[in-house]
């Protein structure tokens, strides 16, 4: 399987090219478009449990699509929901934690499960509920923004908003914590952060959900609450 990204970081587009028979397992919702003689089936991917572990944990699709492309090979492409980037980590017998959400599509050789990396708290609405993807094989991940790399060091530590994160090595030492005392948390903007220790791969957003949100709603035209 080839993965090639188009558009980024803004708009990003993944064209997956699938080879003779070959297989790729795809988020709800992600297709765009695709080659002739390319199948399609729908199941619980993993198995109901572990559908509905992920489903309700990390808020990802209960079904999954797997494409099948006929002797002739074909091609898949596909976007994320939010505008962003797209990012092709290809794990070898490893495994990687990615934020809720951002898993787009893998290979069929990586397997998908759920993991609590932390809590929620009455701070903040981001918990760091994290899907696990691990085995061999290429996995496509989204951003809300692009996507910026840090690469620890044995023994570094370096501090995320958990609103950013998007992934990181499994193995990798991680800390919630609340930023400041609470004034800062009520007033200052900030709520939770996680303290990462290497060494490991982390991936951050360059854009929050949360914080796009909270500019936002306000800017929303308010109902006048009167009926006609």
């Amino acid at each position: 399987m080839e993965i090639e990204i188009l558009y980024r970081p803004s708009f990003s587009l993944g064209i997956i090219r699938l080879g003779p028979n070959e297989e790729v397992r795809v988020e709800s919702g992600a297709m765009v478009s695709m080659s002739a003689g390319i199948t399609v089936e729908t199941k619980a991917s993993g198995g109901v449990l572990k559908a509905l572990a992920r489903s309700v944990l990390t808020k990802e699709s209960f079904f999954q699509n797997t494409f099948r492309a006929p002797a002739t090979g074909g091609e898949i492409t596909v976007a994320p929901p939010l505008p962003g980037d797209l990012y092709v980590v290809d794990l070898k017998n490893e495994a990687l934690m990615v934020q809720s959400g951002s898993y787009v599509a893998s290979e069929t050789g990586i397997n998908l499960d759920t993991k609590w990396g932390g809590a929620k708290t009455f701070f903040a609405s981001e918990g760091l509920i994290m899907l696990r993807a691990s085995g061999t094989g290429k996995i496509l991940i989204s951003s809300f923004g692009a996507i910026h790399e840090v690469n620890l060091k044995a023994g570094e530590t370096y501090t995320v908003d958990t609103g950013h994160l998007v992934a990181f090595t499994e193995g990798i030492g991680f800390k919630v914590r609340r930023v400041g005392g609470l004034k800062s948390t009520l007033f200052g903007g900030e709520g939770l952060v996680v303290d990462l220790t290497g060494p490991g791969r982390v991936l951050i957003q360059t854009r929050s959900i949360d914080s796009f949100l909270a500019w936002l709603l306000p800017h929303l035209p308010k109902s006048s609450g009167s009926g006609s």
